[in-house]
């Protein structure tokens, strides 16, 4: 047993998850010739598995197959952690997320969110605040709240970088502004290659070259990949992972990797619940962080929601949280932790944002995971074809 006192819950070997994972196994390699399925992870590398906060039970004498365990299990409700297939790294569920994090408030917010239990900090060099994010987590180690080791943070590699040239340039670069010596997780951002730009010129380089243009180059990914999986072993990053990609991408990205993707970042939310993409990773031992939780909520300052109405303040959402006693926010990531997902919403309201980290202390009912997850209709927000046609990575 494992038992941490206010992170990471307790674990205890036992077989109950094993029929059901067999079970799943048995269905899918019935469907698939088995030359093409991934091999399956060795005895001491299983898949993902949810940790339980309480003395909740999981299998670790007969691996499962890469699995989380079904949404209606009683111990998912006080799951805290993933672990990881490759290394056995447990990573938060619930994390904090910098994208639109001012640069002003940057180092108070993730001192607070410190103190007020996060551990998990998910950054980008895109994001222009990984100094002042960094400045916060030293403050925090400074005071004596917390240790470097228990915290999880997570950078990208911008599209900018992917020639293999940079890639390890960028990953110390942002490391410099942070800090640190080495990223818990890192993650090529998108799947797309563009133009390079010094950061001595322009930083962070975002979409545009200095002509104002989107400029697309020819880096083949595997490229990327490989000068990826050199970070890990030069101990730059524990785990490597992707971004915004899609199932044949993924499927692709197996084909050739000496180190397996470990995370998958995507979009998810009521509406955009892509669920045969969370049923591919599970099988694949991937685990998934999803974000943009809230849908639109997180784009209406930037002009972006598509004129989707609010799920915060949907019909659905509202009365299911009306009936719990929580917050439509805590119901909605309640939804996806459910579904064996990580979150890393954002608040800059203190009160939202101890809301947000008591997301794993309840369980909705199946009917509810169901009503919630009707609202699909398949709105990408964030989609890169918004701003050169010719970006179109989830057509």
């Amino acid at each position: 047993m494992i038992s941490f006192d206010h992170g990471p819950p307790q674990i205890e070997t036992d077989s109950e998850w094993d029929v059901a994972s067999a079970s799943h196994r048995s269905r899918w390699t019935s469907m698939h010739p088995s030359r093409l399925l991934p091999r399956p992870a060795p005895t001491n590398s299983p898949g993902p598995v949810l940790a339980p906060s309480n003395s909740g039970r999981c299998s670790s004498r007969h691996p499962a197959p890469p699995l989380f365990p079904l949404p209606s299990h009683p111990i998912l409700a006080m799951a805290t952690t993933v672990t990881l297939k490759r290394t056995g790294d447990k990573m938060p569920l619930v994390g904090f997320g910098l994208w639109k994090v001012t640069k002003e408030t940057c180092a108070d917010t993730v001192y607070n969110a410190i103190k007020e239990g996060y551990r998990l900090f998910d950054g980008a060099s895109d994001y222009g605040n990984e100094k002042q994010a960094g400045e916060g987590v030293a403050r925090a180690i400074k005071d004596g709240l917390v240790k470097r080791e228990e915290l999880w943070i997570t950078s990208k590699l911008w599209n900018t970088n992917h020639a293999k040239e940079h890639v390890e340039a960028a990953c110390k670069y942002s490391l410099a502004l942070w800090g640190l010596d080495f990223f818990d997780l890192y993650l090529v951002h998108f799947p797309i290659s563009i133009e390079y730009i010094p950061p001595s010129t322009k930083f962070p380089p975002e979409w545009w070259g200095l002509d104002g243009k989107i400029h697309p180059v020819n880096v083949p990914f595997q490229e990327t990949w490989t000068e990826m999986e050199k970070l890990v072993d030069s101990g730059l990053a524990k785990n490597i992972g992707l971004s915004n990609a899609q199932g044949s991408f993924i499927y692709d990205v197996l084909r050739y990797a000496r180190i397996e993707p470990q995370v998958l970042q995507v979009e998810i939310h009521p509406y955009l619940t892509q669920e045969p993409l969370i049923e591919f990773c599970k099988i694949l031992g991937i685990a998934i962080t999803a974000y943009s939780s809230f849908g639109p909520q997180g784009y209406v300052e930037i002009d972006a929601h598509k004129g989707a109405k609010s799920l915060i303040e949907h019909d659905i959402i509202t009365s299911i949280a009306s009936k719990r006693g929580k917050t439509p926010a805590q119901v909605i990531l309640r939804w996806a932790l459910q579904q064996g997902l990580a979150v890393i919403p954002k608040s800059n309201n203190h009160e939202r944002l101890v809301q947000n980290l008591s997301s794993t202390s309840f369980e909705l009912a199946q009917e509810e995971i169901k009503a919630i997850s009707s609202l699909n209709i398949n709105l990408r927000l964030n989609d890169p074809v918004d701003l050169d046609s010719r970006l179109a990575i989830f057509a």
